[in-house]
Formats: C-alpha cells, structure tokens, sequence
C-alpha cells in the first residue's frame, strides 16, 4: 500500500482555507456586468438566477465552474431577499426569535453538548450544490447544501465572524423557516395547533409568524418544489386564523373593551396580504354601522326646497350635523383600536362621503337641475360648501393620535373625491348661465333704451355728473360706496333666519339682497334731494313721482389752484345746487340680478335699433350708458365667480378647469361691457353728434350733444373704475397681475383700450361738433363790416362779439371734459381745437375785406384768441397761434414794398405761412387793388441790367433792363424790356409782354437759371466790384432764394473780398443767356 501513498491527497492549509470561504463576501471579485459567460452577459445570468427556484440553483451551477461561482454571487442574493421581503424589522425579530428556540430545542434534544464548528475541508467550486443527485426530500430541496453551513462557535484563534451578507441571511432563514414543513403538511384543521404548539405564542407574534411563511412559500422565493402545495395549506391557515381574529373583535367590540380590539386588529393587520384588497376586518366593522343603511329613509334631499322651489338648506345643515356625530363617535373609536398605518379613519370617512353624503348630494343636484339653471348652480356650490365641514372633523379627530395625525389636503381629498363626479356639468352650466345671464342683462337694456327713444318724455332730465361743480369727488364717491358694495357677502348657502339677532344667520341670507340694494344705491341718476319713495328689488322707482337724497356730493379738496380763483362765485351757487341738480324724475327700467328666468334663449349680436334723436332730444346721451346696467353685470359676474371660488382648492386637473373657469367669468364681463353696452352707447353717440346742426339751434354758449357726451365719457370712465377696483377686490388674487400672456390680463387691456377708443373716436366727432357750433357763432355774430369800418368810427380796441362768445363756448366745453379722461386723450382733444380753430380763423378772415382800423380789430381777435389757446397749456398748438396772431400784422402796414418785405419773409412765421399763403391773406386788405402792383413787383420779380454795373463816382444809367414778374394766382410770368438806344441819356419802355409759365421748355429754363443762381455767389461787399466781367446784373427773388450781384447804385470800383472762378463765370454767362432768351420768346 505504500506504493500508492503517493497519490493520496494533500490538503494545505485547510483551516485557513474553510474560514475564509465564510469570512469575506462572495461577491468581492464577482465578473463584471458585461462580460460574458457563454454567449450570454453576466447580467442575464443574474436575472436568471434571481426568478429560478432555489431548488434549480444547484443544476444551474453545474453548468460550468464561472457559473457556479456566479450561483453564490452577493448580487444575486441581494436581489432575492430583497424580492422576498423578510428583511423587515418585524420579521427580522420573529426570525431571532425562531432562531432562540431552535437551538434550546437543540440543547435540549443533544444534552447541552457544547457547540462545535463543522468545517468541510473539500474546496469544491461547486461548493453546497454538487450533491444534485441526492434525494429530493433532502438535498433536493436545498437541505443538505445548508445543513453543513451550520454556525458554531470557532475552534480557531484567527476566526472573524462572518460579515452578514444576504446569502447568509436567506440562509439562515431558509433553514429556520423549513422547520414549519412538517406542520403545513398536517390536516387543515390541524395545521394551526401544529404550528403554534403548547404554550403557544401571542396574537401578534403568531400573525407574524404566518405572514413571514406566506413570503416565504412565495413565487418571489420558491424555497422548494412543493411550495404551491405549502402555500395553499398556509393560506388556509391563515383563513382560519383570521376568522377567529374577526370573531374575537366582535366579541370585544360588543364588550366594548377597545384594549382587546386594539391587539385583536393589530394582529389582524400584521397577517393580512396587502396584495389582497380592502381589510377584512375594517371592513367588517364598517359594514355594522346603521348610516349607511337607513340615511335614504331618515334623510330626504328633497326638503332643502320650498314650496316656491327656491333653495333652504337647513335640512342639509341637520343632516351634515348628524353626519359629523357619526364620524365623530366611530372615526374616534377607529383612531383608538386600529394600527395608524391602516388609516381605517379616512377609509370610513371616504365611505360616509362617497356612499352617505355623495347619494345625497346627487339626489339635491338632480331636483335642483330640473327647477332651473341657477338652482342647480347654486345648489352645486352650497352642498359642496357643507360636505367641506367633514375636513375639518377629520383632522381634529385624528389629532387625538399623536401617531394617527392626518394633515389637513389629506382629509380635503375626501371631499375632493366625493364631489368629483358633479365638477363637469358645473363648470360647464356655470359659463353658460353667467353668458345667459349676461345676454338677458344687454336685451334688457336695449329694449329700454329703443322704448326710451320711441316714448316722448315731458321733463327734461339734467346731466349727473355735469351736474356737479366737481365731477372727480362724484366718481370718488360712487368707487368708495362700490367698494362697500363688494366687501357684502355673498350667499353661498341659503338658510332661513329662524330668530331675530342671529347676526351670522342674518348675513348669510340678506347678503344677495343687501348687494343688490346697494349696487342699486350707486347710480347718480338715484341721487335726489328729499321724500319718501320705496324701493322694489333694490331699485327706487322714480316713476312714482318721488325722490330719494342717499348722499350729498361735497367740494372737492384737491381742485385746480387756477379754478379756485376764478370760480369763487360759481362754487357757492354749485353748494346750492348740488342737492337738487343732480337729481332724476325720470324713470329707469332694471333687471334685479338675482332674478334672471331659469331658460333664457341664448343670441348674439342682438341690438336694439339706433333711436334717432330731435333736436329737443339731444341732451339724452347719458340715457346710452347705464350704470345700473353695468352693476348689474358686476354683480351677476360676482355671484358666478364667488361660487366658483368654492372649488379653487381642487387639485389636479379639476383645479386648473376651476382656475380657467374663474378667468373666464371675468373675461366674459369684459366682453359684454365692452361689446354689447358701452362701444354701442359710444356709437350711436357719435351717430347723433353727426346729426347735429347749430343753426337749428339758438343757443350758442354749448353744443348740447357734446355736453352729453362728455356725461357720456364720464360714466364711461366711472364703468372703468369700478371694473378696476373689482379687478383688484375679487381677480388680482387668482392670477399673475403682471404676466401679459394671461388671459384676464389681456382682455383687460383690451377693455381699456375699446373704451379708450371709444372715446376718441366720439371726442373726434364731438370735436368737430363743437368746432361747427364755433364757426356757426363766429358767422353769425360777425357783422359784415366788422372788420372795414367807416373812418370816422372810433377804435375799440377789444374783441368783437362771434370772438368773446366763439372763445366763452370752447372754454365751457374744455373744462367739463378735464377730469372726465386721460391727459394723453385731453392733450388730443386740446390739440385738434387748435389746429381746426387755426383753419376755422384762416378760413374767416379770408372772407372779410379788411381796412387799416380793421386791421387792429383783427389783431384784437387773434390776441384774444391767443390767450385762450395759452391756457390749455399745450406748447406746439400755443407756437401756431402765435404766428397766426403775427399774420395779423399784414393789415396795419401802410408802405407796399414794406409789406412785400414781410411777405418775402420766410424765416418771419418759423415755416407756418409761406409767402404765397401771406399773399393770400394780404390780398383780402381793402387798399389791395392801389398797392397789388408794388407789391407783386417787389415781391416776386426778376431783373435784369446790362451795361450798367461798373462807373464812376455817379450812378450808370444802364443800356437796358428786363424784368420777369410771376405772381402765385397767375399762370402767366409778366416780361417788361427797357431799352436805351446808343447816344440818348435814359431808357425807353416798350410794350409789356407775357410768358407762359406752364410751358415745359420755359419751366426747364427756370429751374435751370434756379439752379445756377444758387450755386453762385456774390462780391463782398455788395456793390464793390464786378466779379464776373460781364458788366451785368441779375437780380432774382423766390421764396426761398434771394440773388443779387451788383449794388442798387452799381459797383463803385472797389474790391471784393470774393473772386469768381472761371467755372463760375461761365455758369453767370449761361444764366445770363437764359434771361435774355426767354424774353425773346415773350410775346
């Protein structure tokens, strides 16, 4: 035998080497991810082995030596006891637990034999699963690969405890778990006893127990080949384990002891399969509450209407009463007895909404969408505004559990939930109502304004705002009493005051009324002095002859410094006055806003026919907008709006409809001021100020349409204020004030702007309505020889009387529109007075004959008219009246040439008058016919010397003359020729002769000699010396040139500073060739 010794053998290092395969984790030097083992990646391999039963390890190990290293990879292990789910805190403490008493049983069973660790010294890499041939009771099922892995005390001095990697740990619990087998394999009946021997352990550690084998004898783990068969006798198990659970909570639940129904469901809890549903016993315990059985009987939905079908919901008060004792009485007992974890609270709460509430507010919804539009959108916001007293109970119930505590969006889902099936049809009726609603509003109106224009009124009704001495307090006033208005609340659910003095009940029922009645109480057409009239729905019927004093309108503290001296007198007189001027006997036709039918047909571009006034009728402006109207919208649009903020808090999706639906509210009352009520009133304004004649009418001091269209703008401008402050009150909230993109923020922009547009285009036309009536004062007052006196009258040096009465009726109308809009659109206004008042006065002075008295008449005017055009403060139109006031000048010059002089000018008026538009004006001078001559003559002239220019101490007499004359009005240009035949001392004139000015050759020859001339300059200074040799001048003058070479006297023989090059000298003799040809050819 000892030839074979040889080959027996030799284990180094055995000890060493067995510890260490425990000591360090196995997947230290695991392969990469990606490479390869076979054809396939180290990570399908992985995958692999995590879903493969744990009795298919071993085969699957045997495939090749790197997979059987992979077999025991920490990656792959990780991943299954993680899938497993054991590796909870609970768990972890029932599996110390097992392992506690396996091994007192071991100690028991082996007689205390002190531990020993069994090392197996084969290093084999297949390690525990090369024993797949075993029997399928033992190493099949993956027994025998753990039994040798048994963990006992170290016989080594070197040994490390092993670092708990997740194979260790599913080992240990593989082997602690297996031991239940012999149990589970027991009769159903018996599978319980078997498992929980005598003594056996308590209710909770037991439904531990079953919960940690029903993970175990799982797909995610497969232990073992039978465990599909394992895992039904365990889920027996447990059946009957829970049925004793639930027998056992009713029992104390009966009893009442919430200690034992709080141990009971805590076990009941920790078994239960989360995978399975809704909790069996939480469910059980629900399910024996009345509530949800006898509410249809007891509580009727119906009641919360009526007999006239309008809406009391004191019934839905006491049911939600009772609602909340409920939740209070068991969601209290729910907190106290089940794991916090179960939420059992919100679960029945979630129930009582959905199955109590949710029925219930179904049933109110559908009667209520049967009645009418706006009953049912009313009964949508009150019943939600009720169910929501349910989160405030479910928070304050959980908070008796320091470890139960709900929050607060939480308990809000509940009742987000709940109400979640009536949310579309809402938003969707409440955009349909608010269109009706406001459509019904704008009929209305405009079947009042076509009955007002059809029915003759017998009392003239004065203008509200005009009224007063200070139409900004009026505005100030009527925006401080609105916003009053929209801090009164507005109801949301309709109760019936039972007693008098329940402030709370009081506000939450008149609250509509009250809004109602004060929206009414801001029309300045309200405002009387005295009596006793009643009100109907909120609105004073004046009809009835009386009158009604709400608030009297006092001075306003920050009026102009400039008004506060020159209206003294007519402050006082408007203190008296202001309690009976701005009154109304009329009568005005409203809708009550809460009152609107329930089915209104819907139309859209409806508009009541366009009343054609008389001229008794023109001061009805004001009846074209109606602040009563535009309230009414306010308020119908607040009452939409206020309900739909009952939903702003929905999440999701809902929220944001509930959001879009708020800016849509708000964007609708835009539009149907904007459309259907103020761009309308705005146009047939302007249509009727087109309409209006002056001379139809005697008065001069005011153009009676532009007086009411200036009360027009003002209640235009107080519709804007109040969209403002409401825009701030009740939108600024809900949206991005700064962000242009948004909707509401530009439908705004573009109210604004049509109101703004609006505006200019009535001021334009009231503009040139006032303009007219001015023209027609200054024609009719202008007597026709106001401007030629007779010599022997005296001067009055003041304005004539069309000019004080023109001037009083421009400053009456420039003052009521101050105030009534914006400095941009006044600065406007103010401009195109002056620029029509400029062609106004053109245009009649050049009608009159004008003498030299006259002349200073004229003078007057312009003045007069010059300081009005200064108090409006506008700098360019003040610059062309003053070069208008110089026009006047023309008229007082005696001397012909020195009036030519001012009119070949141009620089006199900045560029404003032309010398062709000053000849039109000189020419209306009385003397025009003795001093036309001289005045063309100097004016426009172009003369020609030769051989005169150079002499001696006297004046040359020069061998001819030639002159071009053209005046503005003639097409002809005049040609004189004075010649002086050689040996005779002076000129002799021939004939005049004319050329045609519209020839196109001669037009050439003109622009060409233009050309030439401007180009050229001459000696310095005048008169010194000829510096083109021709011995000839020309002298040429046109509105913007004046040439001359050569001094009047000629030139004295001295010498000029400024020489002529020989270019220049030959364009002189081409100028001087165009002159002499052209008149050549003058006939």
């Amino acid at each position: 035998m000892d030839k074979f010794a040889a080959l027996e053998p030799v284990k180094l290092y055995a000890s060493a080497t067995g510890l260490k395969r425990f000591s360090q984790p196995l997947s230290a030097k695991g392969p990469a991810p990606f490479a390869l083992i076979g054809r396939l990646p180290v990570d399908v391999h992985i995958l692999i082995l995590t879903y493969l039963g744990v009795p298919d390890i071993p085969a699957y190990s045997l495939v090749s030596r790197s997979l059987g290293k992979l077999s025991k990879d920490e990656r792959v292990w990780e991943a299954r006891w993680k899938a497993s789910g054991m590796e909870k805190q609970s768990f972890t403490l029932i599996l110390d637990d097992l392992e506690a008493r396996s091994k007192s049983q071991n100690a028991i069973r082996k007689g205390k034999v002190p531990p020993t660790l069994v090392v197996d010294g084969v290093e084999d890499d297949f390690g525990d699963f090369t024993s797949v041939n075993a029997p399928a009771d033992e190493i099949g099922d993956f027994v025998s690969g753990f039994a040798g892995a048994t963990i006992m005390s170290p016989t080594v001095a070197s040994w490390v405890p092993p670092t708990p990697t997740s194979r260790l740990r599913y080992i240990r619990a593989h082997n602690l778990l297996k031991s239940f087998v012999p149990a589970l394999l027991s009769p159903p009946h018996a599978i319980l006893t078997a498992l929980f021997p005598t003594p056996a352990p308590t209710l909770s550690e037991q439904a531990h127990t079953l919960r940690l084998l029903s993970l175990f004898f799982s797909y995610r783990v497969k232990p073992l080949r039978s465990w599909q068969t394992l895992a039904s006798s365990l889920r027996a198990a447990m059946d009957l384990f829970g049925e004793g659970l639930l027998t056992a909570f009713d029992a104390s639940d009966s009893k009442g002891d919430e200690k034992a129904m709080a141990k009971v469901s805590s076990a009941s809890w920790a078994v239960w399969d989360r995978s399975e549903g809704q909790w069996e016993l939480a469910r059980a315990w629900a399910d024996k509450h009345e509530i949800f059985y006898d509410h249809q009987s007891k509580w009727d939905p119906l009641e919360n209407f009526t007999k006239d079908e309008t809406l009391d919901f004191d019934a839905m008060d006491t049911f939600m009463n009772h609602i909340l004792a409920v939740l209070k009485e068991q969601g209290g007992r729910a907190v106290k007895v089940f794991p916090p974890e179960a939420n059992v609270l919100l679960s029945f709460a979630e129930r009582i909404a959905s199955e109590v509430v949710g029925e219930y507010i179904t049933s109110l919804l559908t009667r209520a969408r049967e009645l009418s539009n706006e009953t049912f959108l009313k009964a949508s916001a009150a019943t939600f505004r009720e169910a929501w007293r349910m989160v405030d109970a479910i928070v304050n119930i959980s908070s008796e559990r320091s470890d139960a505590v709900v929050s607060h969006t939480t308990a809000e889902d509940v009742v987000y939930r709940m109400f979640e099936p009536n949310m579309d049809e809402y938003l969707d009726e409440e955009i349909e109502y608010i269109k009706q609603s406001f459509e019904m509003i704008c009929r209305t109106w405009e079947k009042t304004l076509s009955q007002q224009a059809t029915v003759p009124t017998t009392t003239q009704e004065q203008a509200r705002f005009l009224g007063s001495h200070n139409p900004a307090q009026v505005k100030r006033t009527v925006l401080a009493s609105f916003t009053d208005v929209l801090l009164l609340p507005v109801t949301i659910v309709p109760r019936t005051t039972v007693a008098v003095g329940k402030a709370f009940g009081a506000a939450l029922t008149t609250g509509g009324n009250a809004a109602v009645q004060g929206i009414a109480m801001l029309n300045p057409q309200r405002w009387g002095a005295t009596g006793g009239t009643k009100a109907h729905n909120g609105y004073v019927d004046f009809g009835k002859g009386g009158e009604t004093t709400l608030f009297e309108v006092g001075a306003d503290e920050d009026d102009e410094k400039d008004e506060k001296g020159s209206h003294t007198g007519q402050k006082h007189a408007a203190k008296r006055d202001t309690m009976s001027s701005i009154s109304s006997t009329g009568t005005t036709t409203t809708q009550n806003a809460t009152g609107i039918p329930p089915s209104i047909a819907s139309s859209s571009g409806v508009s009541a026919p366009v009343p054609v006034l008389g001229p008794a009728q023109f001061d009805k402006f004001e009846m074209l907008l109606s602040l009563d109207t535009a309230l009414e919208l306010i308020h119908a649009d607040r009452e939409s709006l206020k309900r739909a903020e009952t939903f702003s808090g929905y999440p999701g999706q809902y929220g944001h409809r509930v959001h879009d639906t708020v800016e849509e509210i708000f964007v609708l009352l835009l539009q149907a001021l904007a459309e259907r009520h103020i761009r309308p009133g705005f146009e047939r304004a302007a249509e009727q100020m087109r309409a209006y004649r002056p001379a139809e009418h005697e008065e001069t001091n005011s153009v009676a349409p532009l007086l009411q269209f200036f009360e027009l703008v003002h209640i235009g401008d107080t519709m804007q204020s109040m969209v403002q402050v409401y825009f701030e009150k009740e939108l600024a909230p809900h949206i991005d004030k700064t962000d242009f993109l948004n909707a509401v923020v530009r439908e705004k922009k573009r109210f604004e702007d049509t109101l703004d547009d609006s505006v200019a285009a009535g001021l334009n036309m009231g503009t040139e309505t006032l303009m007219n009536q001015v023209e027609h004062i200054i024609m009719k007052l202008t007597k026709p020889r106001e401007y030629y006196p007779p010599e022997d009258t005296p001067l009055e040096l003041g304005p004539t009387a069309g000019c004080k009465e023109a001037i009083k009726c421009l400053q009456t109308h420039c003052q009521l529109v101050r105030g009534s809009t914006s400095k941009e659109v006044l600065e406007v206004f103010y401009q195109e007075i002056g620029i029509r008042l400029i062609a106004i006065l053109q245009k009649h002075i050049k009608r009159q004959i004008i003498s030299l008295n006259g002349g200073f008449q004229v003078i007057a005017d312009l003045n007069a008219y010059y300081v009005f055009i200064i108090s409006l403060k506008v700098p360019s139109i003040a610059a062309e009246f003053s070069y208008l006031k110089m026009l006047g000048h023309v008229y007082v010059v005696e001397d012909a040439k020195d009036l030519a002089q001012i009119v070949r000018d141009v620089t006199r008026y900045g560029g404003a008058y032309r010398p062709e538009d000053v000849y039109e004006f000189i020419q209306r001078r009385s003397d025009w016919k003795k001093i036309e001559k001289t005045v063309d003559k100097t004016m426009y002239n172009l003369s020609f010397k030769e051989d005169w220019i150079t002499g001696g101490f006297a004046p040359p007499t020069p061998s001819a003359i030639l002159t071009i004359t053209g005046t503005p009005t003639n097409t002809n240009l005049h040609v004189t020729s004075a010649i002086r035949p050689d040996g005779t001392p002076s000129l002799q004139d021939a004939l005049p002769k004319s050329l045609s000015a519209s020839d196109a050759s001669n037009t050439e020859l003109l622009n060409e000699l233009y050309s030439i001339l401007k180009s050229l300059p001459t000696e310095s200074p005048p008169g010194s010396e000829d510096i083109y040799g021709l011995d000839t001048s020309i002298a040429f003058g046109s509105e913007d040139l004046m040439w001359f070479n050569g001094g009047p006297q000629g030139c004295g023989g001295g010498k000029s500073s400024v020489q002529a090059t020989a270019e220049e000298k030959a364009k002189f003799k081409r100028a001087v060739e165009i002159v002499e040809k052209l008149v050549g050819e003058a006939k």
